[in-house]
């Protein structure tokens, strides 16, 4: 299944990203426009602060809420441990 594209081009090129990293978006249509899922079941990923992000429709800031976005997917313990491992060190 398809997912909708995000209105906002800066919030739509970061959620190629986090696809394009393993997670999983889903538009809720609720009170905000979707989640973004961690793909890891990692204990030490399971904190509960970076596992499930909200994803807002319309921000105030798209480009501060694109970056956010983007530094829960990069900061996310498992994703790091296991780009560290691999060497893939994009930053």
């Amino acid at each position: 299944m398809i997912r909708p594209t995000h209105p906002k081009k800066e919030i739509e090129q970061t959620l190629r990203y986090a696809e394009g990293q393993g997670w999983r978006i889903g538009a809720s249509g609720s009170h905000a426009w979707g989640r973004v899922y961690c793909p890891y079941k990692d204990a030490e990923c399971r904190c509960g602060e970076f596992c499930i992000t909200s994803i807002w429709s319309t921000p105030q800031n798209p480009g501060n809420h694109a970056r956010a976005l983007r530094r829960v997917v990069d900061n996310c313990t498992a994703h790091r441990n296991r780009r560290d491992a691999d060497g893939d060190d994009e930053e």
